[in-house]
């Protein structure tokens, strides 16, 4: 039977705030929560500030569930789970997977079972990938094609049976108990036909932005040579929004990022290695179209002259000058990583690490979200290893930084901060 312990390796991680002016049936649904998915499929809800686990719930036996993320943020959650593969030798003896994921889907007030939900290669065809978000259920395929279709439409569809945590269920012969090992939770939502599609769209690498006021979303042309330059179209009738082919002229490894500001005003952030972009949508005047303009930018702190001049002497006593141009994210110069925004504080954060000598020294800071203003600079205790991966989550008095070593080895790291009162400033505490 599969038990979950304090030193149970964690696979995914988020912060579900304490909520305000709700009645909800349980002392510990107001406690400020840390929801984290272990490697043997439990999902856990942990007290933000004591580390108690609250609750347990175990996801199922049948497929290894990896993935974290707020379908609608500190409200409902999506675990997703790893792709199911054919071997090799199966894939030989001319068996075929259908089932590409699984999605189990919760509420977080209080925390409840929605459903667990299949994706079919039998109804949706030659599917990539699959996931929630905003009550839309976003499926991707290998052509570049993206399908949205409603989650809430679906589930009324073809949810075969409502199932609820800690209740007893009789399921495939088998009794048990919802949520507990090792019954686990049964996948009760079988698609059996398509599901009515709202929209489609093609896009390089399946990247698919909706948002704005009115609606408009954001793609890459399917075309290779089209990658890092984004269309921003009205959802309506396809039309391009003027100045609305977005391109940052930069020349780095990673590629920049774009995303429709999650504060609701219906802006757009653009985030290169050395810039972070805001723009904002404007309906032109006497017109059904709208336009791009910019609203204000972040620059990372560099010199202004990012050229290298060196100078070798040749046997003869002839000096020779190289010249040659720096990558915009080279390791020695501050490089912009993360931007998160924190909607009760409305501050954005960016995360900002530079290379020196043997490590990466990285730095919070907090912009005013409406001018773009420098607030305040927080320096991580920890050193930031580029060659990581990183993930860096501010929500009001709590910053996380989830660090992925090899081998899948976690690191979590804990800021708090706290009011100074002698100091009458803000400083931070950290635990790890």
């Amino acid at each position: 039977m599969p038990k979950c312990s304090k030193s149970e390796k964690i696979e995914d991680a988020l912060l579900w705030e304490c909520p305000v002016g709700e009645v909800l049936p349980n002392p510990s649904d107001y406690k400020s929560s840390l929801i984290a998915l272990t490697a043997h499929n439990w999902l856990l809800r942990i007290s933000a500030t004591t580390g108690k686990i609250l609750e347990k719930i175990y996801l199922a036996s049948y497929c290894k569930f990896r993935y974290l993320s707020w379908d609608t943020p500190q409200e409902v959650i999506a675990v997703k789970s790893a792709q199911n593969k054919v071997s090799a030798v199966a894939r030989q003896a001319g068996i075929q997977q259908s089932v590409l994921l699984y999605l189990a889907v919760f509420r977080v007030l209080p925390f409840s079972l929605i459903g667990v939900l299949e994706i079919n290669k039998k109804i949706f065809g030659n599917v990539t990938d699959a996931t929630l978000s905003h009550g839309i259920l976003i499926v991707m395929y290998s052509s570049g094609l993206v399908r949205l279709h409603s989650f809430q439409a679906i589930t009324e569809q073809f949810m075969q049976q409502k199932l609820d945590l800690g209740c007893a269920c009789r399921w495939g012969g088998t009794t048990g108990t919802v949520g507990e090992a090792p019954f686990g939770i049964p996948c009760n939502i079988k698609i059996t036909d398509m599901p009515p599609l709202l929209f489609e769209v093609s896009s390089l690498e399946n990247a698919f932005q909706i948002g704005g006021h009115p609606w408009h979303y954001i793609i890459t042309p399917n075309k290779k040579k089209q990658k890092g330059v984004f269309h921003i179209c009205a959802l309506k009738d396809n039309s391009l929004a003027k100045n609305g082919i977005q391109e940052m002229e930069c020349c780095s490894l990673e590629s920049d990022w774009i995303y429709f500001h999650p504060d609701a005003s219906g802006r757009i952030i653009h985030v290169g290695p050395n810039q972070v972009k805001v723009l904002k949508l404007n309906e032109i005047e006497n017109s059904f179209q709208h336009q791009i303009s910019e609203d204000f930018v972040i620059l990372a702190n560099r010199e202004k002259n990012k050229n290298e001049n060196l100078f070798t002497v040749t046997a003869s006593g002839r000096v020779v000058k190289k010249h040659f141009d720096l990558l915009d994210d080279e390791p020695e110069q501050e490089t912009f990583k993360i931007v998160d925004y924190e909607d009760e504080l409305d501050l954005l954060s960016v995360v900002a690490v530079t290379q020196l000598d043997a490590e990466g020294k990285a730095h919070l800071d907090f912009h005013c979200n409406e001018y773009g203003t420098l607030l305040k600079s927080i320096p991580l205790v920890e050193s930031w290893d580029v060659t990581y991966s990183h993930e860096v989550y501010f929500d009001r008095d709590l910053v996380l930084h989830i660090e992925q070593k090899p081998n899948r080895v976690f690191s979590c790291y804990v800021y708090q901060m706290v009011c100074d009162t002698g100091e009458e400033e803000e400083t931070i505490d950290r635990c790890c």
